[in-house]
């Protein structure tokens, strides 16, 4: 019964992070909308479809941080990455090709190295960041800069925009649904609740970007709480839960958002979304939690397994972005056999992952393979 009610909340709160995340998204969409294409999906699109991430790994922090190591936190971010990088192109290529927009998803392959690269170095600093037992605050601090490098970079070579900066005149109008306000409330329809028939302008998006990361918030505490019943009731340390569920549930908002951009035939958009919440996962939702937990309570000091877990996550992440660069930049366009590609890979992901929980022979014999390979790596380079 409790692990029902756990999966039903887990559900809740993953619908409540998708219709909140859709106000957010307007807002800051509103606010970034001098920036051009490509560049907006990986900063402003992906910043806002990832705040539940930044949520989820804050209050898992804070709720299981003396029990849990900040395992539910990595797992998390490690998680909706990998998430990102597999299912989300997968539903683009297939929602692009069954609804007979194109037969093909075509990106630009100046954005694939950017953000693939980017990625890809961002993984490479979490991995030997965090290579010890104990978290301190200046990892964090690490972590965030490396973020705000990438941001710096998207600012300085994007197009310049052709709308103006500072004009009002070319305001988007706000919602007008013409839904009456318990509906809205009862929908979760922030953007009529905030805006209503009103012009959408820099004032009432602030508002509304403030009211959306609030009920996230709230969400991503539900969520944290029904992931730390759940994995009671199957016998699995919350990690293991966090890595697949939780990083689902937070990934909702980025999937749809991409999506919305493929049906527009925005594919840079689409697939920078998912690149460049990657980034933001790994390097501002990790580090940012990381830096404000350690600043108040101190150094974090993981046990062995935690250490040993988080170690195969991360070069689980690393193995299975470089395939799916490969799958992205490789090709003359991404079509079904490249969509099933990326299923595939986060299908044996999942499985590994509950096999490892369980501690099947040979998930544990396959992890301690991965730590031995990053272990050699580490001393090849002299880390």
């Amino acid at each position: 019964m409790i692990t029902l009610i756990a999966l039903l909340a887990i559900v809740g709160a993953m619908v409540i992070i998708w219709r909140a995340s859709d106000g957010f998204e307007t807002a800051s969409e509103y606010l970034g909308r001098n920036l051009s294409d490509g560049v907006r999906g990986a900063t402003i699109n992906a910043i806002g479809s990832s705040m539940p991430e930044l949520f989820t790994t804050l209050f898992g922090l804070i709720l299981l941080g003396h029990v849990d190591n900040f395992a539910f936190g990595i797992g998390t971010t490690a998680g909706s990455a990998i998430f990102n990088g597999m299912i989300i192109p997968a539903v683009v290529i297939f929602a692009v090709i069954g609804f007979g927009i194109a037969k093909r998803v075509n990106v630009s392959k100046k954005v694939i190295l950017r953000d693939g690269l980017s990625l890809v170095a961002a993984e490479f600093i979490l991995i030997f960041l965090i290579s010890g037992n104990t978290l301190y605050w200046w990892h964090g601090v690490i972590l965030m800069l490396t973020y705000a490098a990438y941001v710096i970079i998207m600012l300085k070579t994007m197009t310049v925009s052709e709308e103006s900066e500072d004009s009002d005149e070319d305001d988007e109008e706000g919602s007008q649904s013409n839904r009456g306000f318990l509906l809205s409330l009862l929908t979760l329809d922030l953007e009529s609740l905030i805006i209503g028939q009103r012009e959408l302008k820099s004032k009432n998006a602030w508002w509304l970007l403030i009211v959306a990361m609030l009920v996230i918030g709230a969400a991503c505490i539900g969520l944290v709480e029904a992931c730390e019943a759940l994995a009671g009731e199957m016998g699995l340390a919350p990690y293991f839960i966090a890595v697949v569920l939780a990083s689902a549930a937070t990934s909702v908002p980025d999937t749809i958002l991409s999506y919305r951009d493929a049906m527009d035939g925005q594919y840079d958009d689409a697939v920078a979304n998912a690149l460049g919440s990657n980034i933001f996962d790994i390097c501002f939702a990790l580090g940012f939690p990381l830096f404000l937990y350690t600043i108040v309570y101190g150094p974090i000091e993981m046990g062995a397994e935690t250490v040993q877990n988080v170690a195969e996550l991360r070069i689980s992440l690393l193995i299975l972005t470089s395939l799916a660069f490969i799958v992205y930049y490789f090709n003359k366009g991404m079509g079904r056999l490249q969509g099933l590609l990326l299923l595939a890979m986060y299908f044996i992901f999942t499985v590994f992952v509950f096999a490892k929980g369980y501690n099947f022979p040979w998930a544990v014999e396959f992890g301690e393979l991965l730590n031995l390979k990053l272990n050699s790596f580490r001393s090849l380079i002299g880390i």
